[in-house]
């Protein structure tokens, strides 16, 4: 090869690397920018998850996954407008551009990865799908269901994931299907049917906020699926897709770390630890790659709190829920927790 072709190619190959570098941030992100909002789709009402109180104001861990976005974005956790979405209308917002990113407890599946032009940020719950039924003597087994009456919500995975278990064991039930989940709980309660089918933790929450009689009723063991839940946003914006990803995996990084809302400040001022500085903002500036702040990830854990925090808050421990961690703990607590290094 001449040296002139060669150094024209290595040019070539020079300029390539450079435009790579200072490549145009997406529309979603500009949008996000221009807007000075955060548009995030969620559920239309699951305690623990995503409810409005009378004032208009969102609570839960889906929301505060929306906060963080904000928090990153903009060093403001409020910077968010709340789309409240059903089981049928969740994916179309999403992919039409009415949301920037679905906060639903919506489940990572092959399908909607590969077909519908979205991409999953990563898992944020994992969960599974389980079955509520009246107490009765000897009832302890979903195999033990056959010739069921079955309440179940559409647009879910779940009408799938029922059907596919109930045929592969010959059992035979019948579905009663709505679009919401409260004519879901509603039609059980009244006995419609005499089993409802949802993720356990979507029943837990039914249990304890909506069951007056909760001794009468009782989840069965099994869980019938594995239900990966995260936040998605749509393709062809790797940008805002790098930041959605990101706050997630800083959430999760932080509490593996021992980094809390409470005692970043102090850890900003004090730690030697390089894993915790980065975190801080107080150590390499990791937001540059993001086009963010330093600060994108002190803001995100000063304000809305590591994975652990919102967990318990919303969840666990600090709850009215006091669910147990199980599969979400850490990796390193027996769980199945783990986001990529931070560095």
């Amino acid at each position: 090869m001449k040296i002139s072709t060669m150094l024209m190619l290595g040019a070539s190959a020079l300029c390539a690397m450079a435009s790579a570098g200072t490549a145009h941030a997406g529309a979603t992100l500009d949008a996000i920018t221009k807007n000075g909002l955060v548009t995030c789709g969620v559920h239309t009402g699951n305690p623990g998850f995503a409810t409005a109180d009378s004032a208009g104001n969102w609570a839960g861990f889906d929301v505060d996954y929306c906060r963080a976005l904000a928090a990153a974005v903009f060093g403001d956790a409020s910077k968010v407008k709340y789309v409240p979405t059903s089981g049928q209308t969740r994916l179309t917002a999403l992919q039409s551009g009415e949301i920037d990113v679905l906060a639903r407890n919506t489940t990572w599946t092959f399908t909607r990865d590969t077909s519908l032009n979205l991409l999953w940020a990563g898992v944020n719950f994992y969960d599974g799908q389980a079955f509520i039924t009246v107490k009765k003597p000897g009832l302890e087994s979903v195999k033990q269901l056959d010739g069921a009456t079955v309440c179940v919500d559409s647009g879910s995975t779940t009408e799938k994931n029922l059907a596919d278990y109930f045929k592969a064991r010959g059992l035979k039930y019948t579905a009663v299907v709505f679009d919401q989940p409260e004519a879901s709980h509603q039609a059980f309660l009244n006995g419609r049917c005499n089993v409802y089918t949802n993720d356990f933790t979507s029943l837990a929450s039914f249990l304890t906020t909506e069951v007056t009689d909760k001794e009468g009723y009782q989840i069965l063991p099994e869980l019938i699926s594995k239900e990966p839940l995260g936040p998605a946003v749509r393709r062809g914006d790797d940008d805002w897709f790098a930041i959605a990803r990101w706050t997630l995996n800083v959430m999760i990084e932080a509490e593996e770390d021992g980094v809390t809302s409470e005692n970043i400040d102090s850890l900003k001022a004090s730690s030697d630890d390089p894993a915790v500085l980065r975190i801080t903002g107080a150590g390499d500036d990791l937001g540059k790659f993001l086009g963010l702040d330093q600060n994108w990830s002190y803001n995100v854990i000063k304000q809305v709190g590591n994975y652990g925090e919102v967990f318990d808050r919303n969840l666990g421990s600090k709850s009215s829920f006091n669910l147990a961690r199980g599969r979400n703990a850490l990796w390193s607590e027996g769980g199945i927790l783990y986001a990529p290094p931070l560095r």
